[in-house]
């Protein structure tokens, strides 16, 4: 036997689940490719007031005499170049649409994480409670979803009038249903399991088994759920602002700054328009192709 053969064998170190979900969401080139635009578009939103060339929302820094100036124009005191032109009101597109990224995914966010935490509760106890309390509640979750979803933010919006505030409201009142339903799909399977019939049978609190117990196994696919809802929140939003019943023109997201430009598309303006829809579309393909991964990988069968 040679002297390589008695080499002790080195130990190789069991994954942790994290490193193990890490370690699968990367064997997706579309899914990191997919996690690159979100993380772009999330530092572009943060770090907005700092990286934009110039603040949009400043009347006072604007020149209307460099409205409607093409991509790579430089402006008339010779200070700055509009790498993507100008809109009708002479603001620098680029900087608009790291102001515009920042209201959309923050409106996007926030929607959903309220949404996902009121739809978990009921969810839950519906599941677990049962009986009228779980038909009650189900029947409620029936009618949300079985209008369109738009359809209600419209007629929301229509009444309460713009402001992000309301565009929140509606946003949540629309979406809290499927993660009701969604979780509590997940919670029954959990609520036939022997650690939910011990923690029963020890008389602990229902608030403890259901929140500290059956949540964390139910979470893998909430947050699945939420990942798409997302991509689909900051879509809706942005369809809200196009159609003038979204975020104020003071405070323009991407969909009021496509909607901003539509008027100038058949004038050969098309980069007000055109523009703002390409980083719309950037955020919600990112969203996307990393919650099409992360599906896969946080599914129960391949975190045994």
């Amino acid at each position: 036997m040679t002297d390589s053969a008695l080499e002790p064998v080195a130990a190789v170190r069991p994954q942790t689940p994290f490193q193990r979900v890490v370690s699968d969401f990367c064997e997706s080139r579309l899914a990191v490719f997919g996690l690159v635009l979100v993380v772009i578009s999330a530092f572009v939103a943060l770090f907005a007031p700092w990286i934009s060339p110039q603040n949009p929302f400043d009347i006072a820094s604007l020149d209307l005499l460099d409205a409607k100036v093409p991509p790579g124009t430089v402006s008339g005191d010779g200070k700055m170049v509009y790498w993507l032109g100008t809109d009708g009101q002479a603001r620098d597109m680029l900087s608009a649409i790291f102001y515009g990224m920042r209201i959309s995914l923050f409106v996007g966010a926030v929607s959903v994480v309220v949404a996902l935490a009121i739809g978990v509760v009921v969810g839950l106890v519906a599941a677990y409670a049962g009986g009228k309390v779980d038909a009650l509640l189900m029947r409620i979750v029936d009618l949300m979803l079985s209008f369109p979803a738009i359809l209600v933010a419209l007629i929301l919006l229509s009444v309460l009038g713009k402001g992000i505030d309301k565009v929140l409201f509606a946003l949540i009142l629309v979406q809290w249903a499927y993660f009701a339903r969604a979780a509590r799909g997940a919670a029954l399977v959990e609520r036939n399991k022997e650690y939910v019939e011990a923690a029963t049978c020890l008389a602990l609190p229902a608030s403890r088994i259901v929140f500290r117990h059956m949540l964390p196994n139910c979470m893998p696919s909430l947050i699945v759920i939420a990942t798409i809802t997302l991509a689909r929140a900051i879509a809706l939003e942005a369809t809200l602002s196009f159609l003038g019943v979204g975020v104020p023109v003071t405070q323009p997201s991407l969909g009021m700054l496509i909607s901003n430009g539509f008027e100038f598309l058949l004038s050969g303006s098309y980069w007000i328009s055109f523009f703002p829809g390409v980083a719309l579309a950037i955020a919600i393909v990112g969203i996307n192709l990393a919650g099409d991964q992360l599906r896969d990988v946080l599914n129960p069968r391949n975190l045994r």
